[in-house]
């Protein structure tokens, strides 16, 4: 199944397909003192790495109909790096994530682009719900999936370590305030 990824525009966003064109910039991005820092494989990155997970985004598009979006600030040209879903088969559940270069830290992009993602989730594929894995030091990503309407539900070991699990339904999402 082709998948076409959508370009997706918010207040001060564009979320749009990543390619193999976002390589270096990706790899800036992962490269950045500390980026991994609460990740299953804190090591510094390597080109290589920045490029599988670009191709397991566009496979994530292809297979399932959901992935990641590059990030680009109205404005800007350059890439802040990506959010978006991600189907983990392993629990049959589709996470929110995300991750920017710190540059553009401190302006409500994560969040911004984190409710995109759950929109495109709830409104366009119709899940019925929708989690957010952080690392339980990661204190800014944890506000950015409470910003979401997000709830903690427990602690968990995904990918090998540790996780504080969120989730937000459909019908809360939606729900009117």
């Amino acid at each position: 199944m082709q998948t076409i990824t959508p370009t997706i525009t918010t207040k001060n966003l564009t979320l749009r397909p990543l390619t193999m064109d976002d390589l270096e910039a990706m790899f800036r991005v992962f490269s950045e003192q500390g980026m991994l820092k609460y990740f299953p494989n804190p090591n510094p990155p390597t080109i290589d790495r920045a490029q599988r997970m670009i191709e397991t985004q566009i496979q994530q598009w292809e297979q399932y109909g959901l992935g990641s979006w590059g990030v680009v600030p109205h404005g800007e040209t350059e890439l802040a790096g990506w959010n978006g879903l991600q189907y983990l088969p392993e629990t049959n559940e589709t996470e929110v994530g995300y991750m920017l270069s710190r540059k553009f830290w401190g302006r409500g992009y994560s969040t911004e682009g984190a409710r995109a993602g759950l929109e495109f989730g709830f409104k366009t594929l119709r899940l019925d719900q929708i989690i957010g894995l952080v690392h339980p030091e990661n204190i800014a990503s944890q506000r950015v999936l409470i910003k979401c309407g997000m709830t903690f539900t427990y602690q968990a070991s995904y990918f090998g370590m540790d996780m504080f699990r969120y989730q937000i339904t459909r019908a809360e999402f939606i729900a009117p305030p």
